[in-house]
């Protein structure tokens, strides 16, 4: 008997792991099964210190385009849809976005198509989104379904692009086009779509060279950033630099720069 096809594709090469949503013929829903595939799958390049960055990507002509709609069915055990809904999010859902920002090493999604409700939260939550020219992003939640943007959009979209256009987005049921995203700020790039997956790998490669921690710093400090007044800031920057400087990296970067050279860091 065949073995049954993953839901999330995994490959691991010069420090590089790639993860493919694997739901093409449904154009990757973020189904539950798919969630604790790729949930298990963070969990065990958390602990693999042989990984270095991440790519996240999808199979076919989509990335992901949220929940699957069709495989939702009244709630068990005399639950309602929603309070089932809500404890699925709480549960394995919310925990799946979370582990994405927490990774110790720096995630790329490559956008390869469509990035649609969850999906686009999915995509947001890598520290790096790129995308191909032809995809989109797309929120139908309240104008086709009355229902909040989850995942993460609501928070990641105004601190990318801000209110004004996260507002537009979740309320004029407009797709986003790769390009205009970018325009944006919404995403860092985009690129031919035959070219995708070759440029996601190019970033990556240059995430994998930084500093083993270098990516935790700079989420924290732009997250902290949020929260802060300029006066506590600039504190909070001082501190960082009170132990960094002291680090064997910022004496390894000091080196190379006096010699000419790239600088070599160890991985994590």
């Amino acid at each position: 008997m065949n073995a049954p096809q993953p839901y999330v594709l995994y490959e691991l090469a010069d420090g590089i792991a790639t993860l493919t949503l694997n739901l093409p013929a449904k154009l990757n829903p973020i189904a539950r099964e798919l969630q604790i595939e790729l949930r298990d799958t963070l969990e065990r390049i958390r602990d693999d210190r042989a990984v270095r960055a991440v790519i996240l990507t999808g199979a076919g002509k989509a990335f992901c385009v949220g929940a699957d709609l069709s495989a939702m069915a009244p709630g068990e055990e005399g639950k309602s849809l929603g309070a089932q809904t809500a404890e699925w999010m709480q549960s394995l859902s919310n925990p799946l976005i979370e582990t994405l920002r927490t990774l110790p090493v720096p995630v790329v999604a490559a956008v390869n198509g469509a990035a649609a409700g969850a999906g686009e939260g999915l995509a947001l939550a890598a520290d790096v989104t790129i995308a191909a020219r032809s995809a989109y992003f797309y929120l139908p939640f309240l104008p086709k379904l009355g229902i909040v943007p989850d995942l993460g959009c609501t928070w990641a979209i105004p601190r990318r692009a801000g209110k004004a256009r996260a507002m537009g987005m979740a309320l004029l049921d407009e797709r986003l086009s790769a390009g205009r995203a970018v325009q944006w700020g919404l995403i860092w790039a985009c690129a031919d779509d035959e070219q995708l997956l070759e440029e996601a790998r190019a970033i990556a490669q240059r995430l994998a060279r930084l500093p083993a921690h270098a990516v935790v710093e700079a989420r924290e400090a732009f997250e902290a950033a949020e929260r802060h007044t300029l006066a506590e800031q600039l504190h909070y920057e001082s501190e960082r630099q009170r132990e960094l400087i002291d680090r064997p990296t910022f004496r390894e970067g000091v080196s190379a720069f006096l010699q000419k050279r790239p600088p070599t860091f160890p991985g994590r």
